[in-house]
């Protein structure tokens, strides 16, 4: 008995900013001097990232006017404390992951919310309570006894968790209809700390949402293309962990990412790859496509190098990162829209993915696009 992901929808804030414009608006925040500014001007143009996203203008903002949060000021009580950037998540986190789930459930009928069973909302960047699953509960009209499942703060990796708990839930409960919602608005994050890890931090993140639906295989509602949930696995690597990490301090989320994460994922991944496979009972030759959360360039080219696989083997990996940049948990979901959407001949295809976070935290898992006739 397996489960398989039938549909997923994304949604994006209104403001889109081109990378080189929020390259002009970090240089003048952090008060560069000409050669810092050209140091960070190189990370800007190697990220491979050409837009981004925000529930904030700001950042294409070229002076203070009609900036929401994040003013030019020398004094530093003006920069916004957590509660009002949390303020600001509470009242746009709903509403776009709203238009995820809306775009998500376009293809079934008008009454099919009435049939989901389960709710798994995945966030790092944001809390509150009553939360966002309460929420959608209301908004999508769903029974107020659906399960709920909030998952929190486990950073880019958490959307595999999140499929992970569908998958568990389908194949025990064989008429389960899952709703997987990610949202995530990690622009509300921006630290003005003049130090390395923040320019990095700063380059890659946006914000954005994404929603899938996980039924039992057996019960699928709608005909077509899925994508059927075969193995997971997870392991995190302890003499990583100071490498990446996501605290909570008095001016927001702060982010730490070193420049060694991308070495770390070279090194450790052929393992992990090794293991899940065995789990699976397949070998590298097997996989036909790669879905690597975009987490950055370097990451993408890190596991490219470390497993032997082509750029265009994962190229809606770099699609999304190009177009989107690093939207932590949701990135993952925008990379399988892409593989379950694209049209192709064959019956089935092999896909290994992975998503990266604190721990240094390595998820992992098999994929397989069943292709109706």
């Amino acid at each position: 008995m397996s489960s398989c992901i039938t549909a997923i929808g994304t949604a994006n804030p209104k403001y889109r900013t081109p990378q080189h414009d929020i390259y002009q608006f970090m240089a003048e925040a952090f008060n560069l001097d000409k050669n810092n500014a050209s140091r960070l001007k190189n990370i800007y143009d190697n990220s491979g990232i050409d837009f981004r996203f925000s529930v904030l203008p700001d950042f294409g903002k070229k002076t203070n006017e009609g900036r929401l949060l994040f003013e030019n000021s020398e004094d530093e009580n003006s920069f916004p404390g957590t509660e009002k950037r949390m303020a600001k998540y509470q009242q746009e986190a709903a509403g776009l992951a709203l238009a995820a789930v809306k775009s998500c459930l376009k293809s079934y009928s008008e009454n099919f919310s009435s049939k989901i069973t389960h709710l798994v909302t995945v966030s790092c960047t944001g809390m509150y309570a009553p939360g966002i699953d309460i929420n959608l509960v209301e908004l999508l009209g769903l029974h107020p006894g659906v399960e709920r499942t909030c998952i929190n703060f486990m950073g880019c990796y958490g959307a595999l968790n999140a499929l992970k708990t569908a998958d568990y839930i389908c194949r025990a409960q064989s008429d389960a209809k899952v709703l997987v919602v990610c949202i995530e608005l990690c622009t509300l994050h921006f630290q003005k700390e003049n130090t390395l890890d923040n320019w990095v931090a700063n380059s890659l993140f946006s914000d954005g949402a994404a929603a899938a639906i996980i039924e039992n295989s057996s019960h699928r509602t709608l005909s077509g293309s899925v994508l059927q949930l075969d193995t997971f696995y997870s392991e995190f690597i302890p003499a990583a962990k100071n490498e990446m990490g996501w605290n909570i301090g008095d001016k927001g989320f702060e982010m730490k990412l070193t420049s060694k994460v991308s070495k770390l994922i070279f090194k450790h991944i052929p393992a992990v790859a090794k293991t899940l496979l065995e789990k699976a009972g397949l070998n590298a030759d097997d996989i036909e496509l790669y879905a690597i959360h975009p987490g950055g360039r370097k990451i993408l080219e890190a596991a490219e190098t470390a497993l032997g696989f082509s750029h265009e083997r994962n190229k809606f990996s770099y699609e999304v990162l190009r177009d989107y940049g690093n939207m932590s948990s949701a990135s993952i979901l925008f990379v399988l829209e892409k593989t379950l959407s694209e049209k192709g001949a064959g019956i089935s295809k092999n896909i290994l993915g992975f998503a990266f976070g604190p721990g240094l935290t390595v998820e992992s898992m098999i994929l397989k696009k069943i292709i109706d006739a």
